[in-house]
């Protein structure tokens, strides 16, 4: 058996969309940590030999035919959420380890079948959930776990701006629900990450722009038994200098706080002293302002995964944490809908 430290993992990317071009960088620039882009498949044919040209890998737009014909480790997909239940199955029934765009499905049925399906196949599945492994949102969780701030009793993370998503992503304009199930399912994990997991939340949502179907603002409080962490994004707000894609938080502990402010400063006060410093992402050769710091998280979420199958652990965001993530989300539909205090069910 190979050593699995110096195992080559032949991989493929199904789906070669706008945020996929993100992951088939990465995986390229993680050739060099044995990894091997051989196949890439999407329904549009030029989709998919652009992307096969530009990374040297074998171009399909059927992926039951790939998955026959190439001896993969795992996949990457990177398509319509709605194809993603389908796509997990097939995938994990050819015994391939498999990583998931985020949000891992439409409903909690499809989210649910999609975890089981992995399990029942005995492969790794994780949720390509990336705003945690942003480089500055790292730095956050180290001071809060280095105890500095003491025990955090209070946070807010924001992701605010006046971006238009729906030039590169213009199916997003036509989703009845759009924002919290694009941008929120990170607010929420975000906040899982550095408080645990919530009992409750409170959710209120607005569409802005009249010219889509979803929603385009959101606030939702989450409730843990010793803290309250609220999470709100916007693709409506105005400001002199726009911040997308960063985001901003203020964590509160008992012994200090640490904010992330624009630009990725880096405040932390304790014993009535500040300290200021700049956590920057790393800047790769495909990355390009103003989406480095997103770029950056894609290249370091994939690397946990590889990291996860050299060493046989689990990652971060495999199937059955995301299925929290989410209950949280489709909990924050719920709310709204119904106007009343969501209630998770599957929190621990």
């Amino acid at each position: 058996m190979a050593d699995p430290v110096k195992q080559t993992y032949k991989m493929a990317v199904i789906g070669c969309g706008f945020f996929a071009q993100n992951h088939l960088n990465a995986w390229n620039e993680l050739s060099d940590s044995h990894v091997q882009l051989v196949a890439v498949c999407d329904m549009r044919p030029e989709k998919a030999e652009a992307a096969a040209k530009k990374f040297g890998a074998i171009a399909y737009t059927d992926p039951e035919k790939m998955l026959r014909e190439q001896q993969l480790d795992f996949v990457d997909v990177v398509t319509n959420v709605a194809d993603h239940r389908a796509v997990v199955e097939l995938v994990a029934g050819h015994g391939k380890h498999v990583i998931c765009q985020k949000p891992m499905a439409e409903n909690l049925e499809d989210a649910r079948a999609m975890v089981a399906a992995c399990k029942q196949a005995g492969v790794t599945f994780m949720v390509h959930e990336n705003f945690r492994w942003q480089t500055p949102l790292r730095e956050v969780k180290r001071v809060i776990d280095s105890g500095e701030i003491g025990t955090p009793f209070f946070g807010r993370a924001s992701f605010r701006s006046n971006y238009n998503p729906y030039i590169d992503q213009p199916y997003l304009a036509e989703q009845a629900r759009m924002l919290i199930q694009d941008v929120g399912v990170h607010m929420i994990d975000v906040g899982r990450f550095y408080f645990g997991e919530p009992h409750s939340l409170m959710c209120h949502a607005v569409r802005v722009n009249p010219n889509i179907k979803g929603e385009d603002t959101f606030t939702i409080m989450l409730a843990t038994d010793k803290a309250t962490c609220v999470v709100d994004a916007s693709f409506n707000t105005q400001t002199e200098h726009e911040t997308f894609p960063q985001v901003v938080l203020t964590i509160e502990g008992d012994k200090g706080v640490v904010n992330l402010r624009d630009d990725f400063r880096l405040e932390i006060v304790h014993n009535g002293q500040m300290t200021v410093r700049t956590v920057r992402p790393q800047s790769h050769p495909w990355t390009q302002e103003p989406w480095t710091v997103v770029q950056d998280s894609v290249y370091n979420t994939n690397r946990h995964f590889v990291d996860c199958l050299r060493t046989g652990r689990q990652p971060e965001t495999n199937g059955e944490d995301n299925l929290r993530v989410m209950e949280l989300t489709f909990g924050a539909y719920e709310a709204l809908e119904k106007g009343m205090v969501f209630k998770a069910e599957q929190s621990g």
